[in-house]
């Protein structure tokens, strides 16, 4: 829901600036996760679309309040060398946990007839159980110092707590705001396929290809991102993206474009490490909750003009436009992502001279 999706990327960037200024990150995340599992179940009340339209804004309030936090621990809790696999774990959890949860509910739905309304409020239990493990489980790592920044010497005032964004970090999140915008929802792919022939009964099973396809491939992504760099493995990912749009619009076959369906997999399997792990590179961990904030916000508040403007042009121009134009702004983005400086900040901050060493 857009206007669900707006709101949480409001609570992002707030969110991100309390990553930074807390001295532990945990009872945010909790917060977060807990404020989602409360919300959901509450779909089993609702009597109207306003009341669907509450629910699942205050789901995305909490899914926005966990985010930047959680991104933080993640990106501290590992070296800098292994952040790639750290994310891209993360992401195959979550895209493994989209596809089973809507097949468990399906089962419940289904198989053992339980009452749609009875599903939604089961989902506490799951949802509940994130938090239990989050507060028992999940150990924050220390406060680190950041190599870029120094101490202050004796007698003067400490840096500033707001470590401003280097400007690598600040074209990168521009960029990443290009590439948002060159996207749009998974069931365009899959409405492209039905238009070309696809029997609709195969849409759910090419969903659940898709979300497999991210999940197997998010860990290998990682890795090789701490291989070869972020950089160059997620300008590759995004020229595969620009590439699997391209050929969405020109094919003419459903079973082609189920094959060019995993080249857009791939994409997602090799990109979403690298988008956090080259963040986490190019930031101070002073601001990286900021950043992380600034990056989900960015991702979230481009969706509703990029669906919209590829709706339009899908259904009033052609499809072939619709995904040819996506593809080239993703090209340009993946284009523009090799002026980004990839070194980590190594300036610290500077302290004028005490008077008592001046001549």
């Amino acid at each position: 829901m857009p206007i669900a999706e707006a709101v949480a990327a409001l609570v992002k960037i707030v969110a991100g600036r309390l990553s930074d200024k807390a001295a532990r990150k945990k009872p945010l995340i909790a917060a977060g996760y807990r404020l989602s599992a409360l919300a959901r179940p509450l779909f089993a009340l609702a009597t109207s679309p306003f009341h669907a339209v509450l629910v699942r804004s205050l789901d995305r309030v909490g899914k926005g309040l966990r985010g930047p936090p959680r991104d933080l621990v993640l990106a501290a809790s590992v070296g800098a060398e292994s952040r790639g696999a750290a994310f891209g774990f993360h992401r195959m959890m979550d895209n493994f946990g989209g596809v089973l949860g809507p097949m468990l509910a399906f089962l419940l739905l289904r198989v053992f007839d339980v009452p749609l309304r009875t599903v939604f409020a089961a989902s506490l239990v799951p949802g509940l159980f994130a938090v239990v493990v989050i507060l028992v489980f999940v150990r924050e790592p220390p406060p680190r110092a950041d190599p870029v920044i120094a101490s202050a010497p004796e007698g003067l005032e400490p840096p500033p707590k707001l470590v401003p964004l280097p400007r690598a970090a600040r074209r990168y999140l521009a960029i990443v705001g290009l590439f948002s915008l060159a996207g749009s929802g998974d069931l365009f792919l899959l409405n492209r396929m039905t238009d070309l022939g696809m029997d609709r009964a195969l849409v759910p099973v090419a969903w659940v290809s898709l979300q497999l396809g991210k999940g197997l491939l998010n860990v290998a992504g990682g890795r090789a991102s701490d291989r070869l760099g972020p950089r160059p493995v997620l300008v590759v990912a995004w020229i595969l993206y620009a590439a699997s749009y391209v050929g969405f619009g020109l094919i003419g076959s459903w079973p082609l474009a189920w094959g060019i369906l995993a080249i857009y997999a791939f994409h997602y399997g090799f990109a979403e490490g690298g988008q956090r792990a080259l963040l986490a590179e190019l930031v101070p961990s002073a601001a990286r909750g900021r950043a992380f904030g600034i990056q989900l916000a960015i991702e979230g508040i481009a969706v509703l003009p990029a669906n919209v403007i590829f709706g339009l042009v899908y259904s009033r121009v052609s499809p072939a436009v619709a995904f040819v134009g996506s593809g080239a702004i993703a090209l340009s983005a993946a284009i523009a992502l090799l002026t980004v400086e990839t070194e980590p900040p190594t300036a610290a901050v500077s302290f004028p001279a005490r008077a008592d060493n001046q001549a």
